[in-house]
């Protein structure tokens, strides 16, 4: 069996032309989950924006929910690690799909190893500015106040505040590739294994030490994500 994780999709930020590509792709990412795999992680921002309601959650994603449901249908776990545009989840994933929602990083055991799996929004002390905004954006009242809205407002003015935000870190999260690296090194040495990070859209794979340091990359450009099988860890990319 095998474990599968994947970031970075940003469903509903692009055109329809590149939506739809997107969510074949996760279809045909799902399809090699149900094949081998027995577990799915996702690593944050599979959504550009998520917010919910007592009773309303946004409709143009329920495609992507019901290919969910199928693999949970199938046995297979899914993880969901919040990142930086979809950590205003409440319920709904736990509740309705069986999904388990973590909302900062997950720590797990798979195939004998210690991994740590996080999206990486702010892990940057360079960062200063989003590290501020991210305590700001997570406030409980400040949750409460916005969901006062009307939500074809709210879904309004949010996906113009992800775009910019998405606009603002595309060309700021580069700079803080070492960054990430020193943190994935600080996990392995304190006993991890392997560390997953997400978030800055670029795939890469290396060893430090005795461990390995990945990052998924993105399902935007790139469609790659990590299989973890067989005592082998690989990043791997949709055709």
């Amino acid at each position: 069996m095998a474990l599968y994780i994947f970031s970075d999709a940003h469903l509903g930020a692009h055109s329809h032309e590149k939506e739809s590509l997107k969510k074949k792709k996760i279809e045909q990412l799902c399809a090699l989950v149900k094949s081998d795999g027995d577990r799915l992680v996702i690593l944050g921002d599979l959504f550009d924006f998520w917010f919910e309601y007592k009773y309303t959650a946004p409709k143009e994603h329920y495609r992507i929910l019901f290919t969910l449901s199928e693999l949970l249908k199938q046995g297979i776990k899914i993880d969901y690690v919040s990142g930086n545009h979809d950590f205003w989840m409440d319920d709904f994933f736990e509740k309705q799909m069986g999904i388990r929602l973590h909302r900062d990083f997950l720590d797990m055991e798979y195939d004998n190893r210690k991994i740590h799996l996080i999206h990486g929004d702010g892990l940057s002390l360079k960062d200063s500015g989003y590290r501020f905004l991210k305590n700001i954006f997570r406030n409980k009242f400040n949750i409460w106040l916005y969901r006062k809205l009307p939500p074809d407002w709210a879904y309004t003015l949010a996906r113009k505040v992800s775009g910019k935000s998405r606009e603002h870190t595309s060309n700021r999260d580069s700079k803080f590739v070492s960054d990430y690296r020193e943190y994935a090194k600080s996990k392995l040495n304190s006993g991890f294994e392997i560390v997953v990070l997400g978030h800055l859209h670029m795939p890469l794979i290396e060893q430090i030490q005795d461990g390995t340091y990945i990052n998924s990359g993105d399902f935007i450009e790139h469609f790659s994500y990590v299989k973890i099988a067989d005592s082998k860890v690989t990043l791997e990319y949709l055709k």
